[in-house]
């Protein structure tokens, strides 16, 4: 796959079947959407092409952006965009005056000009241009005048997942795992790097990995306990996640803290991802540490009887 950064380093292309849109996620829903972009490149000998933006439109143009949290990076979903077969990717830097383009603006200079598109495949409700005035309606009314065919996913086709990125983020704010990983197709995840934290993990019997996410905006799951697969350099482990307060212990700020199952080794600096199997158990205060010893143990069977370890 090729991936441009902006629209400088693009030129028309001969048959270029495009859609376009954040496809945070890269979850279920968009899944359909970019398996028909494929077939229909394929079957058309033509080359597949995704239009997508950075930042997140709602960073520049919503009120409530600060809130906001996203289910990937934009490093997450390019990887997740090749894998899905797609033959080039443009990320459009999403700007205060990006987002004024008029959909007449956005289809004749970017979609004509830019892409050479020769047919568009959206989402039924798929909108673009200011105000999301443009559609499938009003491109269907014109593609005589535009010279591109546009195909519209069914609505049926896209709601028989019943999936959105807004339901898999209340799903991970909720602790709800199985329900975010059904509607990804895949396990949630979190990258990031391992710094020191205060190491009273070790005192206890439990050393864990302490994780800064790669990206502030990227969605942290509701605090509780998790049993997790632990990626770190090319090799798979099982563990068990706390992300949280620690109030047993007057914790402060929020930390997320990995025991990793039969695993000794010094790993201060280096890159981990955290893969989401299930959630375990609320974030609670103990009676102090041995009550709080006891309940990891409990923690450490169950996570190892998900994970099957």
């Amino acid at each position: 796959m090729i991936v441009h950064r902006g629209l400088d380093d693009i030129s028309p292309l001969a048959n270029a079947v495009v859609t376009s849109g954040t496809f945070d996620g890269v979850h279920l829903g968009h899944q359909k959407i970019l398996s028909r972009l494929t077939e229909v490149a394929q079957n058309s000998g033509g080359e597949s092409v995704l239009i997508t933006y950075w930042p997140h439109p709602r960073t520049v143009v919503s009120n409530d952006s600060q809130d906001l949290k996203l289910l990937t990076t934009l490093d997450e979903k390019i990887e997740l965009i090749e894998q899905a077969g797609v033959n080039h990717l443009v990320v459009i830097p999403f700007t205060r005056s990006f987002s004024e383009l008029t959909s007449e603006q956005y289809i004749r200079q970017i979609l004509i000009e830019k892409i050479g598109t020769s047919k568009l495949v959206i989402g039924y409700d798929h909108r673009f241009g200011r105000d999301r005035e443009g559609g499938f309606d009003y491109i269907q009314a014109h593609q005589d005048e535009y010279g591109f065919e546009v195909e519209e996913i069914p609505r049926q086709d896209v709601e028989e997942v019943g999936v959105s990125s807004s339901k898999i983020r209340a799903a991970l704010q909720e602790g709800n795992i199985h329900t975010a990983n059904l509607f990804l197709g895949r396990e949630y995840n979190l990258t990031g790097t391992v710094i020191k934290g205060q190491q009273l993990g070790r005192t206890i019997g439990y050393p864990t990995a302490n994780l800064q996410v790669d990206d502030p905006i990227k969605l942290v799951p509701a605090n509780g306990v998790y049993a997790v697969d632990v990626i770190h350099a090319g090799q798979t482990y099982g563990g068990m996640l706390n992300i949280g307060f620690r109030p047993t212990v007057a914790g402060t700020y929020q930390t997320i803290e990995t025991y990793i199952f039969d695993f000794d080794k010094d790993i201060y600096g280096e890159h981990m991802t955290l893969l989401f199997r299930d959630f375990l158990r609320p974030e609670q205060k103990f009676d102090g540490l041995p009550a709080l010893v006891t309940q990891l143990k409990y923690d450490e069977e169950a996570a190892r009887n998900i994970l099957q370890m």
